[in-house]
């Protein structure tokens, strides 16, 4: 056997025979092509996430990356012995080599093709001229120095440019010339800052098993002891070596689930209102759950008993994801929560005795979390899991809000439509985990039926990432070597992306759990707390119960036809005008259609002015306390007919058109949009380094809406006009435009 062995690893040593340069330049590659092999398969192992200790996994990886190494090399020279003139011992260590990387690529360097082939080639082949002539070099084998230099400079500069690609932050392709319109300052009217701390103290404290083996403070130094729950119905599929590995690493399983959590609680007499938030899917073994204190500390401050809940058992790791099966799990674990506080408030002997009210509590949650809060909210008023019946809920709590942050929307095979309830959602255009605002199409998904007052809103911050809404994730929305080729450059500050989180989130909790109105323009105008916010390109979306639709282009196909009865819609001269499904830049539905107006005055053949006219049967009659609300966004000014040769790279004519409102009797009055709001540009994002692989994600934009209030208050000589027959869309301001208009509404009671 060890003769065999013998021969065997003779096959791969370097032949006798060569002149002393070859020698010496094969033996100096051979070192060089296994170094990097080395360094390679330890950093395959080293970023691998297992719990166990990163070196001694590091380590384990280069044992079997040498291993492999030199196994392949065995076999390739079996296979081409006498096949071609390149000697054996060449193809032996070229291929042993590529092939082993390859193996690290698919256990853990998943770069695309087009990043890995050429990549891995240009640097084994530096590898070998740096050693291989280095070494030579060394042993004075050859007279032409000069040459061997500068071939071993060449290939240290491209190294080093290579290196210096991998870890420079990017670039900013697209920068944004765009200053929005100024708007009355809330804080000119006394109402505070929704993202300082307010004037209550509060002391934090965890609960847990008590028994976690992965952290202290769900463990021995846990303050309050919880049951366990069992979610052997909700989630069949933690099974087989996943199950296992999951079981070993945390020490218990799906029939004893732990309800564990950090809690942040304001100091005082009296009932408070309650919010959980609620990580999403990340490494389990880098614990999301701690990553929301700077909201904990805000919330708290102001009133709130505010709860993060640990779900990191559920999450990703090295042994399997559960795909999304285990959203249902997300959601319940978050109302056995509620349950545990609901006993606990109603118990004399705890120490949470009529502290809490379980009638008045919000709902948050980051990515995969938020994603469960919508489902959470849907099971909260069943009696039956609905994907397994065996499995009875008995919830029915006061969730009065959602909040959700970089949230997915296709995890869960159901999709969740929701009634009465407010709604609010964060997303960050430079998201490259979670590109498109899916929190939009719940937003879409949440109807108001009832006489009491509920709003919802979306928040779109241009340039905020996944990661950065919570503070142990950071910057990069992937781990190595994926982050390597992430844009963080044009990323606004983590502490600004989390200054706007805390405003938003302060203020939606104000309105909805302290019944504090005063907050709702900052929902429908960034502008409105631009004291308070950073300097930042926000967009916002809004809607409530209070207002009267008149156009969200959902009913039919047919164009003329609006939302409520007698109305009816009308183009005239425009270049572009249908209806069509919203489409993200991945081509997944918003959710909602939209009608695609397009005009272009510079064309010989259009000599009147494009108009779009909201016409009504039974003529409206308003006054000077309500708006008109109109959600829209710029569109593609490509697709224009025109006789010059559109170019992608100039800029494109910012919009501006008339709104004009017309009586029964014919009488006008009109204002320009600019004077209200200006509408922020098209907004373009390149996620990869390379501009090149972002077609994995999509268009480099997609239509981002914003709710733009005309209110009557600001139409002169509204007071002469009687009641409206038409509101009119006069572009009349820029040459050419195109724009998309989601809804169109009247608002009756605003909340100035």
């Amino acid at each position: 056997m060890c003769s065999f062995l013998k021969k065997l690893n003779q096959l791969i040593q370097l032949p006798e025979g060569h002149s002393r340069f070859y020698t010496a330049f094969w033996t100096g590659a051979s070192a060089g092509i296994a170094s990097l092999v080395g360094i390679v398969t330890f950093f395959a192992g080293y970023f691998f996430n297992t719990g166990i200790p990163k070196l001694l996994v590091g380590l384990a990886s280069l044992t079997a990356g040498w291993i492999s190494f030199k196994l392949f090399r065995i076999i390739i020279a079996l296979a081409q012995k006498g096949l071609v003139k390149i000697p054996v011992f060449v193809v032996s260590l070229l291929g042993g080599s590529f092939i082993t990387l390859l193996l690290a690529r698919e256990f853990r360097f998943g770069l695309p093709s087009i990043i890995f082939y050429p990549s891995v080639l240009l640097t084994m082949l530096c590898f070998v001229l740096i050693a291989g002539y280095g070494w030579a070099l060394f042993k004075r084998t050859s007279h032409d120095v000069r040459k061997h230099r500068v071939l071993i400079i060449a290939c240290l500069v491209t190294l080093s440019a290579g290196l210096y690609f991998f870890v420079q932050k990017g670039t900013d392709p697209y920068p944004i010339e765009f200053e929005p319109t100024p708007a009355p300052l809330l804080s000119a009217k006394g109402i505070t800052n929704p993202g300082e701390r307010g004037s209550y103290r509060f002391h934090y404290f965890t609960y847990g098993s008590g028994t976690d083996q992965r952290g202290s403070e769900f463990g021995k130094e846990v303050n309050y002891k919880t049951p366990n729950v069992d979610a052997s119905l909700l989630l069949p599929e933690w099974k087989d070596f996943k199950a296992k590995w999951r079981e070993r690493f945390w020490g218990f399983g799906v029939k004893t689930f732990p309800l564990n959590g950090r809690v942040w609680m304001p100091q005082g007499d009296g009932k408070f209102p309650m919010i959980l938030i609620v990580h999403g899917n990340h490494g389990m073994e880098d614990y999301s759950d701690g990553g929301y204190d700077y909201l904990g500390e805000l919330l708290a401050s102001r009133g709130f008993i505010t709860l993060s809940v640990d779900e990191n058992f559920i999450n990703a790791t090295w042994s399997g994801d559960f795909m999304g099966k285990e959203m249902p799990t997300r959601a319940w674990l978050l109302l056995k929560h509620l349950e545990l506080w609901k006993t606990w408030s109603k118990d004399p002997q705890s120490p949470f005795y009529n502290k809490v009210d379980i009638d008045n509590v919000v709902l948050a949650g980051h990515s995969r979390g938020g994603e469960a809060i919508s489902i959470a909210a849907s099971y909260n008023q069943l009696d039956y899991f609905p994907d397994n019946a065996n499995e009875k809920f008995n919830f029915h709590f006061g969730i009065k809000g959602l909040v959700s942050i970089a949230q997915i929307d296709k995890r869960y095979t159901r999709r969740i439509n929701l009634k009465d309830v407010n709604y609010l959602s964060l997303h960050g255009s430079y998201d490259s985990d979670e590109p498109t605002f899916f929190g939009y199409r719940q937003y879409q998904r949440i109807k108001f039926t009832d006489s009491a007052f509920y709003f919802k809103s979306g928040v779109y911050i241009h340039r905020a990432n996944h990661g950065q809404f919570n503070s142990s994730w950071g910057s990069f929305d992937s781990g190595p070597p994926q982050r390597w080729l992430l844009n963080v450059k044009p990323l606004i500050p983590m502490e600004d992306q989390q200054r706007i989180a805390k405003v938003y989130i302060g203020a939606f909790a104000e309105v909805v759990l302290h019944n504090n109105k005063n907050y709702l323009p900052l929902f429908m105008n960034s502008a409105g707390g631009a004291d308070w916010l950073p300097k930042a390109t926000l967009l916002n979306t809004y809607a409530d119960s209070y207002a009267e639709l008149l156009a969200n282009f959902e009913e039919d196909i047919d164009v003329t036809s609006g939302s409520a009865d007698g109305v009816t819609l009308q183009g005239q001269h425009l270049n572009v005008w249908r209806e069509e499904t919203i489409l993200f830049r991945d081509q997944e539905t918003q959710g909602t259609n939209g009608v695609i107006l397009g005009w272009n005055t510079d064309e010989d053949s259009l000599k009147k002015t494009p108009m779009y006219g909201v016409s009504f049967q039974n003529p409206l009659v308003l006054d000077s306390n309500q708006s008109v609300l109109i959600t829209i966004a710029p569109g593609d000014q490509s697709e224009l007919k025109s006789k010059k040769k559109f170019d992608k790279k100039a800029k494109e004519s910012p919009i501006n058109f008339t709104l004009q409102l017309t009586d029964s009797l014919g009488h006008q009055t009109k204002l320009d949009l600019n004077a209200i709001k200006k509408l922020t540009p098209r907004l373009k994002v390149q996620y990869e380094k390379l501009d090149l692989l972002q077609e994995s994600y999509g268009n480099t934009w997609e239509p981002e809406f914003e709710t733009i209030e005309f209110p009557l208050a600001r139409f002169s000589n509204l007071e002469a006009l009687k009641n409206i027959k038409q509101i009119k869309f006069v572009f009349d301001k820029t040459h050419q435009g195109v724009i998309i208009i989601d809804e169109i509404n009247i608002e009756k009671k605003l909340f100035r």
